[in-house]
C-alpha cells in the first residue's frame, strides 16, 4: 500500500486497534502510529483519529501529541482520551469528575452537524471515562451531551476539528459505523481503496515467510483461536510440517478432551496427541488466590509442560517453531503497546512466551484480528460451524472461573446492597481495577440492571454489581469462605458449568449470548461454602460486552438444579457491562 489516507494516533486505548480496523472495514486504509509521531510525518493524511487512553492529560509523563497537527490540513478526530488532548492542547480544561460513566449512555445531540447526521435522538452510546471536559476551547461549540456528561461531542466552528468522549468504534454505540463514515467520506473526503474481504492469501504468505523451512507445532485448545490458527497453518505448509499436542490440564470443561479428538480428527490432523498434566497443574496453582498470579502461573507452567514435551521429542532441533492462536485482545489487554494499561496477562504472553517471540520461535497468525474475524475466516476455511460458533473458553480454563480466598470474611451491608470482599478485575477508563463487588438483593431485571450501571458510575469502590437468584441462605447469613483451587472446588464448577450448558442447549438460549461465563464465588457457610455467578452477555469481538437477561423461567429452572450441587449456597447474576467489569471476572 501507499501511505494510509487516515492515522490512529494510539494513546494506549483498548480500542485503538479497533478503530483502524473499522476505518477499513469502511474501505479506506488506515494504520497505527503512537501519539507523539511528528507532525511533519503525517503530513499529506487526510484525516488523523486520536485514540482513547487509560491515562489523565493533567498528569505527567502522560501520552502527548505533536501540538502542530491540530493546525496543518488533516482533519483530526478525538476519541475519549483523544477529546480531552485536544481540549487540554487548545486552551480548554479537563478535571477528575466527581461520577465516572462505564458503559451505555443516551446521546443528546445539540445540533446537525454532519458528524452525527445519522443519530437521532436519545442514540445509545458507549462510555468509558472519569475526567470531563470543564471548559472548551476557544471556537469550539458542543454538539452533544449526556445526563452525566456535558461535553459528550464538540467541534470547531470553523476548523475540521472534532472529538466526542463515547466510542463510536465499538459496536454497542448505535450508528457508530455511520460516525466514523461521516468523519472519513463528508469531513475527510477520502477515497475508498480498501478490501477487507481478502484475508486468507496473505495470511498463508505470512505463515510461510515467518515458518521459511521450518515445520510448526501448536499447543492447541480445541478453542476457535488456536484452531484457526492450526488450520491455516495447515493448509499454508501442509499436514507433514504441522503437529498438535492437547495438554488436559485438569482446568478443563466437562466432556473437553474429547471434543478436541473429534475436532482435529475432523480436520485432518496427521500427528495429534493428548498429554495428560492435572497434577502438575494443580500443584503450580496451589494457594494461590491473586488473579494475576494465578495467569502467570498457568502460562509458566504452559511453557514447563512444552519444554519437558520438547525435550523429550525432536522439536528442539531447530526445525520447529510454536504456533499459537493468539488474537489482538489478547495482545492489547497484555500491555502489548507503549501506552496501554495491563488489564490481565493473557497466558500467551508470560515470559517465557516472550522470550520465544524474542528467539524468532513463534508464528502467530491471527495477532492482527478480532474473534468475529476469526470466526469469518474459520468459516472461509471451511471449518464446520458447530466448532466455530462455540462460546469462547479462556485459556487459563476454570481457573480464572473459580475465585479463591486466603482469609474468612463477612459481607458488608451497604445502603445500596452487600458489598462482597472478594475482588475482581475490572477495566474502567482503559485502566485496569481490581474491586470488590456489590450484591443486590433484587432478582435480575431491566430496573436492577439499570441500577447496577449506575452504581457502578457512582461507586468507586467497586466495578461489579451482581444480583441474588437463589439462596439456601439469607445474605446476612453468608460470609466469604477460605477457599483454593482444589480438584473438589473444580469438580463443584464443572458440574454448575455443564449444568448452565445443559440449559442453554435445551433452550436455543445459546444462540442468545456471545459467551456464558459461570463463576464460582467463594462465598456461603461451612456446609455449603460457594455461590454461583451467571454471567450471559452480547458482544461481537470482546473489546465490549453488554448483560443479556434470561428468561425468567428457565433461569429459575436453571438456579433450583444448581443449589442441587454439593457445597453450592446461593445463584447470583451478574449484571455488570464490559466496561466497567472485564467479561471474565479475573
Amino acid at each position: 500500500m501507499s501511505e494510509p489516507q487516515i492515522t490512529v494516533l494510539d494513546a494506549g486505548g483498548q480500542y485503538c486497534h479497533l478503530i483502524a480496523r473499522k476505518v477499513r472495514e469502511l474501505g479506506v486504509y488506515a494504520d497505527v502510529r503512537p501519539s507523539d509521531t511528528p507532525a511533519s510525518e503525517l503530513a499529506g493524511r487526510k484525516g488523523l483519529i486520536i485514540s482513547g487512553g487509560p491515562s489523565s492529560v493533567y498528569e505527567e509523563g502522560s501520552p502527548k501529541i505533536d501540538p502542530a497537527i491540530l493546525s496543518q490540513s488533516s482533519a483530526v478526530l478525538g476519541i475519549c482520551y483523544g477529546l480531552h488532548l485536544m481540549v487540554h492542547e487548545l486552551g480548554g480544561v479537563v478535571r477528575r469528575g466527581a461520577l465516572g460513566e462505564y458503559g451505555l449512555a443516551v446521546l443528546n445531540s445539540t445540533g446537525s452537524h454532519p458528524l452525527l447526521s445519522a443519530l437521532g435522538p436519545g442514540s445509545q452510546v458507549w462510555m468509558s471515562h472519569r475526567d470531563r471536559v470543564e471548559s472548551i476551547p476557544p471556537g469550539f461549540e458542543i454538539i452533544a451531551s449526556t445526563d452525566t456528561c456535558a461535553v459528550a461531542a464538540m467541534a470547531h466552528k470553523e476548523k475540521p476539528l472534532l472529538a466526542v468522549q463515547f466510542h463510536p468504534e465499538v459496536v454497542h454505540t448505535e450508528h457508530g459505523r455511520e460516525i466514523l463514515a461521516a468523519f472519513l467520506f463528508e469531513i475527510c473526503r477520502c477515497e475508498r481503496d480498501w478490501d477487507p474481504a481478502d484475508r486468507i492469501g496473505p495470511i498463508e504468505e505470512h505463515v510461510r515467510k515467518v515458518a521459511g523451512s521450518r515445520n510448526v507445532f501448536f499447543f492447541v485448545s480445541g478453542g476457535v483461536d488456536s484452531t484457526v490458527a492450526y488450520s491455516l497453518c495447515l493448509r499454508a505448509l501442509g499436514p507433514d510440517r504441522i503437529y498438535g499436542i492437547y495438554v488436559d490440564t485438569g482446568l478443563m470443561r466437562e466432556g473437553e478432551t474429547e471434543f478436541v479428538r473429534e475436532l482435529f480428527q475432523s480436520l485432518g490432523a496427521k500427528a495429534f496427541r493428548i498429554e495428560a498434566a492435572e497434577a502438575e497443574f494443580l500443584k503450580a496453582l496451589e494457594g494461590m488466590s491473586d488473579p494475576e498470579m494465578k495467569r502467570h502461573a498457568i502460562g509458566e507452567q504452559f511453557v514447563r509442560v512444552q519444554e519437558r514435551i520438547l525435550n523429550s521429542s525432536q522439536f528442539l532441533d531447530g526445525s520447529w517453531i510454536l504456533g499459537q492462536g493468539t488474537i489482538y485482545p489478547d495482545t492489547i489487554e497484555s500491555g502489548g503497546t507503549a501506552k496501554a494499561d495491563l488489564i490481565k496477562t493473557h497466558h500467551n504472553r508470560v515470559a517465557g512466551i516472550q522470550k520465544l517471540i524474542e528467539e524468532g520461535r513463534i508464528i502467530e497468525p491471527l495477532t492482527s484480528f478480532y474473534k468475529d474475524e476469526v470466526r469469518e475466516i474459520g468459516k472461509e476455511l471451511g471449518i464446520p460451524s458447530r466448532f466455530l460458533q462455540r462460546h469462547p473458553f479462556p485459556g487459563p480454563g476454570l481457573a480464572i472461573r473459580c475465585l479463591c480466598s486466603e482469609s474468612v470474611a463477612v459481607l458488608e451491608r451497604r445502603l445500596q446492597g452487600w458489598l462482597i470482599p472478594v475482588r475482581s478485575v475490572g477495566v474502567q477508563g482503559d485502566s485496569r481495577s481490581y474491586r470488590p463487588a456489590l450484591l443486590l438483593e433484587e432478582p435480575p431485571s431491566i430496573e436492577a440492571l439499570k441500577t447496577a450501571t449506575r452504581l457502578t458510575n457512582e461507586l468507586s469502590e467497586i466495578n461489579r454489581v451482581v444480583s441474588k437468584v437463589a439462596s439456601r441462605l439469607d445474605i446476612e447469613h453468608m460470609e466469604v469462605t477460605r477457599g483454593f483451587l482444589t480438584s473438589d472446588r473444580l469438580t463443584r464448577l464443572r458440574l454448575a458449568d455443564a449444568v448452565v450448558r445443559r440449559h442453554c442447549e435445551e433452550s436455543g438460549f445459546d444462540t442468545q449470548v456471545w459467551q456464558f461465563p459461570v463463576v464460582l464465588l467463594p462465598v456461603g457457610d461451612g456446609h455449603a461454602p460457594d455461590s454461583v455467578v451467571l454471567r450471559p452477555i452480547h458482544s461481537v469481538d470482546g473489546m465490549t460486552a453488554q448483560v443479556v437477561l434470561m428468561p425468567a423461567d428457565l433461569l429459575q429452572k436453571m438456579a433450583n438444579e444448581l443449589l442441587e450441587i454439593e457445597g453450592v449456597s446461593a445463584v447470583f447474576y451478574d449484571l455488570t457491562h464490559k466496561p466497567p467489569g472485564t467479561i471474565e471476572w479475573e
